[in-house]
């Protein structure tokens, strides 16, 4: 049993090393700050859904303004 062990104890020093070499787990500090990173990412990216509610509602009223400018001005070419 022990030249076993003896004889494969190399092969799994060498692959925990390049365990933590090329930091296959990763700690919760570092899943955090990646974290952290994409959030901050998304932020800056795409937008919530109550801003877009908020530039929809913009928008219509801004639809409904102009429509009001069109409606006066096609009135006052019929007068």
């Amino acid at each position: 049993m022990e030249k076993y062990i003896y004889k494969y104890l190399p092969v799994g020093i060498v692959g925990i090393a390049l365990i933590f070499q090329y930091n296959l787990f990763v700690t919760p500090e570092k899943l955090e700050v990646k974290h952290r990173e994409i959030l901050g990412d998304i932020a800056q990216t795409y937008s919530t859904k109550e801003q877009y509610n908020d530039l929809k509602g913009q928008l219509n009223a801004m639809q409904a303004k102009i429509d009001k400018i069109y409606e006066v001005i096609m009135e006052g070419g019929k007068k």
